[in-house]
């Protein structure tokens, strides 16, 4: 009898766990389905996405990772012969 309560408990609780996993999803869904609507509404305002989403990724990280980003952009930007040179700094030199 012990074994059918334990199977019965067990099979309880992984219907729980597959169920909220099933609302999280839903609910998950549902927040990405707003946030493309507001690049959406930016987008109407004559924002770029892009721009939006590059500063929100930039944003998530502290301040010395968001330098040492920039950084290594800056350093591969220059090896590739991109990078804008600076007037002002040419001016000062």
């Amino acid at each position: 009898m012990k074994t059918m309560i334990d199977t019965s408990q067990s099979a309880d609780q992984l219907r729980s766990v597959i169920e909220r996993i099933e609302k999280l999803t839903e609910d998950k869904e549902a927040i990405a389905a707003d946030i493309r609507d507001v690049y959406a509404e930016s987008k109407g305002h004559g924002f770029d996405s892009k721009a939006i989403r590059q500063i929100i990724k930039l944003r998530k990280l502290d301040a010395s990772e968001r330098d040492e980003q920039e950084s290594i952009l800056d350093t591969y930007l220059r090896a590739l012969g991109m990078a804008p040179e600076l007037e002002d700094d040419e001016e000062a030199a």
